[in-house]
């Protein structure tokens, strides 16, 4: 006797070019037209006011490039959401307010050489205060990877992604405790002096106590060292990936980490040196965040590590240009909703933003769609 089984139910699968895609897509181009007839207009009617929340909308968006950065590239070697990162990036923001604050750190080099150039000296101090605060928050990522990620490597990825979230949870709270960071906002000193220049038929520096002329537009130097520090690390990153052995590593271990293990590459050192460089990103961050903004705080990096987040989704997560490119868009979405809608609405456009991407194109702008192995 034969037995003929059922032929099973094959799934429903929604095609890219289905009703529902097209009409996200749609959706997608209308809110488009909107958001520009919205900045045109405001652009033609005040154009001083535009540009300035575009160049504040750059200085957000390059904090959150550095953070973007650990999460793209975490995410391509262990395909783990480290949502401990932007708690990294508040470690790194504290240890400078400490480094500046309790001990003079960025005072060092005129205190051993008092004749030094006082530019040069704040440059020094200031890079030194950094390098400390990238110390520091390399050892606590990578001692988070080895004591609550690393046991978890072949577990499924659930349980990775909430001991990921406790690892956030308790960073938050500890530091919440009075002899650690406390709960209170905490004024940041910043290691160097404000330089403020504004452009109105030229470029003029803004001298102390006065007024710019209406019309003009302000930028800092604050400005300036956030963009050339971001720039520099996206351009050691992209150099280290590509053209260095040790990029070659983590390359193949994101492709394959079996056969890279056979190949000879010690992945676990690959897994935690990514760790490393993504903490050292967010220490960067977490001080130039506290530079530009100078008032601190425990909770500080949830939302930036959150915009971070989708400023990844947005470019295509395990891209590191893609990572650059969706923090920019994630600043100026911020900047201009805060300039022309509401404070408060800038944390919902910014997760408006990340709804929108996954429902239209979850690979995101530089990401490709995942092949199928055979």
């Amino acid at each position: 006797m034969q037995i003929v089984s059922k032929p099973k139910k094959q799934p429903i699968i929604v095609a890219p070019n289905s009703f529902l895609a097209w009409i996200g897509k749609i959706f997608l181009i209308f809110l488009a037209l909107v958001t520009a007839y919205i900045l045109l207009t405001n652009l033609i009617a005040k154009p001083t006011l535009f540009i300035q929340n575009v160049i504040s909308g750059l200085q957000l968006g390059f904090v959150y490039a550095l953070i973007a950065l650990g999460y793209t590239m975490v995410y391509g070697i262990v395909k783990l959401i480290n949502f401990a990162h932007g708690d990294v990036f508040m470690v790194g923001a504290f240890v400078s307010f400490f480094a500046v604050e309790r001990f003079g750190l960025h005072q060092w080099p005129l205190d051993l050489f008092p004749s030094i150039n006082p530019f040069i000296a704040t440059a020094i101090g200031t890079i030194t205060t950094i390098l400390l605060s990238m110390i520091i928050c390399v050892l606590l990522a990578v001692t988070i990877e080895r004591v609550a990620y690393k046991p978890l490597r072949n577990a499924p990825r659930i349980a990775a992604l909430i001991t990921a979230i406790g690892v956030s949870f308790f960073l938050e709270y500890f530091g919440l405790l009075n002899f650690v960071f406390t709960a209170r906002f905490v004024p940041y000193q910043r290691p160097f002096e404000v330089v403020t220049w504004y452009i109105y038929k030229g470029i003029y520096l803004l001298e102390p106590g006065m007024n710019p002329p209406d019309g003009s537009v302000t930028i800092s130097n604050i400005l300036v060292i956030i963009i050339i520090a971001t720039l520099i690390a996206l351009f050691t990153l992209q150099f280290l990936v590509k053209h260095t052995k040790i990029g070659i590593a983590m390359r193949a271990s994101s492709f394959d980490k079996p056969t890279s293990r056979l190949m000879g590459i010690e992945v676990d050192s690959i897994i935690s040196f990514t760790f490393a460089i993504g903490a050292a990103f967010a220490a960067l961050g977490g001080v130039l965040y506290a530079i530009a903004y100078p008032s601190i705080k425990t909770l500080m990096g949830v939302y930036p590590g959150l915009k971070a987040f989708v400023a990844a989704v947005l470019g295509g997560i395990g891209s590191i240009p893609g990572a650059f490119v969706g923090a920019l868009i994630m600043g100026q979405a911020e900047a201009m909703t805060a300039g022309y809608i509401s404070t408060p609405m800038r944390d919902a456009i910014a997760f408006s933003i990340l709804i929108i991407v996954l429902l239209v194109r979850p690979t995101g702008i530089f990401g490709e769609p995942e092949s199928e192995k055979a």
